[in-house]
């Protein structure tokens, strides 16, 4: 390292030094090195060469013009080619001023046309990549809310879903949901916020008065509804909300304390500064067709299927997407891998996405029906177990999380966690567990409220909020790795 690092300070030197003493100080470099050792030594080393570098460096240039000039003195005679050395003299004060003007304009030009160009300054792509940048040294980055989906163009139904169910590959196009709930096209208030996100207290006291109400109305249980609808209030009246000035901290503050009141961290309060539609939209033919042409380009998210070493088997998918589109395909990669000793599944970049495909994914991995758990049933569902042919209900299962790991694929994951069905190796999910219907309470506001009590068969709480723990816990970027080695050990003890 030394080496290069003066290798390239010589290179600071005339070319006619370079080749008459370069290698003769690069030479007396390695004999310092070799003959200094030790941190004082080689700080004495640096020092000597900076030194001797402020010296000879402004000498060996002004010898080099020297030259230049001595032999511009003797003309070559008519015909032959020659050079000039300029005059000696600095430059003009004007001519600085317009090189200075020159080279400011144009890095802010650069500038400019690098971060803005193209991109309208209020667009929601520009504000979920701006807090995306924010969030990013606090923790994993939340995915696009159901208001900045909808802000976006996404179909209002679709959006609203996709904040309670996980969406597809980010970017993806979503087809919306089947049956969108009627009560998501509720008439708005009349409440505007105005141009950018502030807003004020007779603002904020509609959209409490507005939340409260279908709380009331649409919560499963109407004592935590009344409950937590009056501490909605109470806390206004005390002037809790005061501080929250801006759309999205007043949609945060919302949601904090409805959870506190309620205990349900399915419960959510959300803004987006651009206007949501006024009423839920069905797919239309061209919306499926997208959908349909996004999935065929991204080969349904099935990111790579191969056998490793030991005959492990490698599944790799980054979405689940809609069955009825990419059912076929995910179900030839799992049984490509059928005759692996043992099964990786790589859900590390995965966001989630259909129901439906989550089940159809863990199907071939029982021997009979168990119990499955989704979080948008009132009660369990089942695997449809077992699968003709497959041969995988009894291999070993390591599934690698990370904490991009998000809604359906936190789903998968820890059903077969409470199943006792698959190793998780990675890091704690994001926590995406989201549950129920979205309601429109304005122009810029909605809610995400669950409607139906939740039946989990295996008791307690679900990943909402605080993510699925692994059993193994690493680094991501090693869970892979780790889970071959996992896998291997597994496999040299298990009876052939």
């Amino acid at each position: 390292m030394s080496e290069k690092l003066y290798a390239l300070l010589l290179r600071l030197y005339p070319a006619d030094f370079r080749r008459v003493y370069g290698e003769e100080a690069m030479q007396l470099l390695r004999d310092r090195l070799r003959d200094e050792p030790g941190l004082f030594a080689r700080l004495r080393l640096w020092l000597d060469l900076v030194a001797d570098l402020a010296f000879s460096l402004p000498r060996e240039h002004r010898a080099m013009r020297s030259g230049m000039e001595a032999a511009a003195a003797h003309r070559p005679s008519a015909g032959m080619p020659c050079f000039e050395v300029l005059e000696r003299q600095p430059p003009r004060a004007a001519a600085v001023m317009i090189a200075a003007t020159l080279s400011l304009g144009g890095t802010v030009a650069f500038f400019l046309l690098l971060n803005y160009a193209g991109i309208p300054p209020a667009s929601s792509l520009s504000r979920m990549v701006r807090r995306a940048h924010a969030q990013r040294a606090e923790g994993p980055t939340p995915a696009p809310t159901a208001a900045e989906l909808s802000a976006s163009g996404m179909p209002f139904a679709a959006a609203a879903e996709s904040g309670y169910t996980a969406a597809p590959a980010p970017g993806t196009p979503m087809p919306p949901p089947e049956s969108p709930n009627p009560r998501q096209a509720a008439a708005p208030t009349t409440i505007e916020v105005m141009r950018g996100d502030s807003i004020d207290a007779a603002e904020r006291h509609l959209v409490i008065e507005a939340a409260a109400k279908d709380l009331r109305a649409f919560y499963f249980d109407p004592k935590v509804a009344e409950k937590t609808a009056d501490a909605l209030l109470a806390q206004e009246k005390s002037g809790d909300d005061n501080g929250a000035t801006s759309g999205g901290a007043f949609a945060a503050l919302l949601t904090r304390q409805m959870r506190d009141a309620s205990q349900d961290m399915h419960l959510v309060v959300e803004y987006s500064s651009n206007p949501l539609p006024a009423h839920a939209v069905a797919p239309t033919p061209e919306d499926m067709a997208r959908y349909r042409q996004a999935m065929q380009q991204q080969n349904c998210s099935i990111e790579k299927v191969a056998i490793l070493a030991h005959d492990i088997g490698y599944l790799k998918l980054d979405s689940f997407p809609d069955a009825s589109i990419c059912g076929e395909q995910i179900t030839a990669a799992v049984t490509a891998l059928n005759h692996s000793d043992a099964l990786i599944i790589d859900l590390r970049e995965n966001h989630g996405g259909f129901p439906e495909t989550v089940a159809l994914v863990a199907a071939p991995l029982f021997d009979r029906p168990r119990a499955w758990y989704n979080p948008r049933q009132a009660q369990p569902d089942f695997t449809s177990s077992p699968v003709p042919g497959s041969l995988l209900a009894d291999k070993p299962v390591y599934i690698l999380t990370s904490a991009s790991t998000w809604s359906g694929a936190e789903q998968f994951s820890y059903n077969l966690k409470m199943l006792h069905r698959a190793t998780l190796v990675g890091e704690t999910t994001r926590g995406g567990a989201h549950a129920g219907a979205f309601h429109r309470i304005d122009h810029h506001f909605g809610m995400g409220i669950p409607e139906i009590r939740i039946v989990n068969p295996y008791g307690g709480a679900d990943w909402a909020g605080v993510g699925v723990t692994p059993d193994v816990k690493v680094k991501a970027a090693d869970a892979l790795t780790t889970a071959e080695k996992l896998a291997a050990s597994r496999l040299a003890v298990l009876p052939r």
